[in-house]
């Protein structure tokens, strides 16, 4: 399956989603319309049970170079678009939705998404090209890939929801490091810090993404997966381990009396590969998603 796309490609292949970046003339830089059409592919990808897994990375020598700078000074200027929030007076309507950062709107779509989602980061990843992949379960780098959180050298702040994402994957510390600084550091350093969890030659990396993808589509329950993906990065936010008690209570308790459990253990018992039933489209737990739940808090 694939579908027409203007900046970035999308394919799936054996249960397998790949988003490749597609502006390798521009270093993929990322645009308005790449972010509408980010957001589309994540939508294709949550509605289709068929896919269990999605790889994003990039077209050419670069993952993302940033943003597309093609406005020079202008650049990050709100008061220039359409849409701006910005009126005649200079007073700006902050709750506008010409307002919010386009980068945080994908970053938060990933952040809802489903379906396990893995960075195969290519080649340089600078701004929002680093911080679109903070929203994403697993980041694998080539050997060349090279990383910035350079914001403060251009005059402004991190972006798409970074300020919640990067310090719960490397540290307060290690992100007030590579955020004031602005510095462009390499693959080393990522994996050093905790920010990628391997380090491949060029050649090695998508076919690694592509086995860690299998791993997932092959031997797991997509409503678990699912389940998992929003309870552990939603944990993150938890005051007390009773708040995680509650969600895992219930679902300990939904999932345990579901086809998929029973197919599970029934083939662990078999010693034969899994053909789990249950579909996220039909089969999520009716007191999904917990945290709209008033009377879970």
């Amino acid at each position: 399956m694939s579908v027409d796309f203007e900046t970035i490609r999308y394919a799936v292949d054996d249960g397998v989603a790949t988003i490749t970046l597609h502006r390798p003339d521009k270093l993929n830089a990322f645009t308005p319309t790449m972010m509408r059409e980010l957001i589309a592919a994540f939508d294709l990808i949550d509605g289709d049970d068929a896919v269990r897994a999605a790889i994003v990375t990039g077209e050419g020598r670069a993952f993302c170079a940033g943003a597309d700078l093609a406005a020079g000074a202008s650049s990050f200027d709100r008061g220039t678009r359409d849409n701006s929030p910005i009126h005649e007076d200079g007073s700006v309507d902050y709750s506008a939705e010409g307002a919010r950062d386009g980068g945080g709107q994908v970053t938060l779509r990933i952040f809802e998404c489903l379906k396990p989602v893995i960075a195969a980061i290519n080649g340089p990843a600078v701004g929002i090209g680093a911080t679109m992949t903070l929203a994403m379960d697993m980041r694998l780098a080539s050997d060349t890939a090279r990383i910035g959180f350079v914001f403060a050298r251009r005059g402004i702040v991190p972006e798409a929801a970074s300020s919640f994402f990067l310090p719960r994957i490397v540290g307060i510390a290690r992100a007030l490091e590579w955020c004031m600084t602005g510095r462009v550091f390499d693959a080393a350093e990522a994996l050093a810090g905790g920010l990628v969890s391997r380090v491949l030659p060029q050649a090695d990396l998508l076919p690694a993404a592509r086995a860690l993808a299998r791993e997932i589509a092959d031997n797991t329950a997509p409503v678990s997966v699912a389940l998992t993906r929003q309870m552990l990065w939603r944990g993150l936010g938890m005051a007390h381990p009773m708040e995680a008690h509650r969600v895992d209570s219930r679902g300990i308790l939904s999932r345990g009396r579901s086809r998929d459990v029973a197919e599970g253990v029934t083939s662990f018992l078999e010693k034969r590969t899994p053909v789990f039933p249950d579909k996220v489209s039909t089969d999520m737990p009716d007191y999904f998603p917990w945290w709209d739940d008033v009377s879970y808090r």
